[in-house]
């Protein structure tokens, strides 16, 4: 008779990742599959990889790279209108060291429990190039009301979510970018913009408000600039922005103020994970006001126009900024 001893993947997956996979359909995670019921609601499907040198640095802690993988997905949702349903998870290690994986699942594990978004299976591998985590979300929406990002009309407002461009100087404190320098002698500063960077903050509690007023959302990934293109691409549309109207962090402003950022390195960085959206004149303060209720706040910072050309930003005197770029590459 043969032992039934189990592999080492399914003994990682028992010990790390088993108590993570709370849902019914997860099977326990025994089963090489799972269910997820729809309740008659649309599911959508959202998937984003973070990899080691391109996503999150090799020094980062291993309980923000948990955080930061569930947590850009869970973003995608919030854009949609959605509310979370579970994920699947896959993992390219290099080494299977508890000291590693012991904090990653542990705080994957929280952020499961706090948004409400259960593992339901996933995959682990050996990889001998930088780590991967790949992670696939679920989310629940009421049938067609999933918000696209190809519903911006002319005239629409055009609001996001928090602050833009913490996480691009995060990353220049972090690799002793301009703005390391900068905040040499200003500690709070400098964590509160690295914590930006490895923790995103997925705006989930305004899903609800987004899905019932706006016209067009996407969240913000790549880069105020490059993202609004990308959805007034889909729309059909163009855009003007007030540059001096983007939110900045007090941190991000005192850095534009002495000239040690450019604003283009805000508006073009990336890893902001704020929800980017258009809503109608009339729709606008209502959804200012919902992210109000959740201590979130949503600001105003330019108007959809009719015509094919990309956005245009403008300063504080009306003159167009040219960006020499719009957003952060992947390639």
């Amino acid at each position: 008779m043969m032992a039934n001893n189990p592999s080492p993947e399914d003994s990682l997956i028992a010990r790390y990742f088993k108590p993570l996979a709370t849902d019914p359909g997860a099977f326990g995670l025994v089963d090489d599959a799972a269910v997820l019921s729809s309740s008659g609601d649309d599911i959508v499907v959202t998937t984003d990889a973070v990899v080691e040198g391109v996503h999150y640095l090799a020094t980062d802690p291993p309980d923000t790279i948990a955080r930061k993988a569930l947590r850009v997905n869970l973003s995608d949702l919030a854009a949609k209108g959605a509310v979370p349903a579970g994920f699947v998870l896959t993992l390219a290690l290099r080494s299977k060291e508890d000291a590693w994986l012991r904090p990653f699942a542990d705080a994957l594990g929280e952020d499961a429990r706090e948004f409400g978004c259960p593992l339901l299976g996933g995959d682990t591998v050996s990889t001998p190039g930088p780590q991967m985590i790949s992670i696939t979300a679920f989310g629940r929406v009421p049938k067609g009301r999933m918000v696209g990002r190809t519903g911006a009309r002319p005239g629409d407002r055009i609001l996001v979510t928090g602050t833009i461009g913490d996480a691009a100087l995060g990353l220049e404190v972090l690799t002793g970018g301009a703005a390391a320098a900068a905040l040499a002698t200003d500690p709070a500063a400098r964590e509160a913009l690295v914590s930006r960077y490895r923790v995103p903050q997925p705006r989930n509690p305004l899903a609800r408000a987004v899905r019932d007023h706006a016209t067009a959302a996407m969240d913000v990934s790549d880069g105020l600039a490059g993202d609004l293109t990308k959805l007034c691409a889909a729309s059909g549309v163009s855009a003007t922005v007030d540059v001096a109207r983007v939110p900045l962090s007090a941190a991000a402003a005192g850095l534009v103020a002495r000239n040690a950022v450019c604003v283009e390195t805000l508006l073009a960085g990336g890893d902001d994970y704020e929800v980017l959206c258009t809503v109608s004149p009339a729709q606008a303060d209502a959804l200012i006001a919902a992210g109000r209720a959740t201590g979130l706040a949503v600001t105003a910072i330019g108007t959809i126009v009719a015509g094919q050309q990309g956005p245009r930003f403008l300063d504080g005197q009306g003159q167009e900024l040219v960006l020499r770029r719009l957003s952060y590459s992947h390639f």
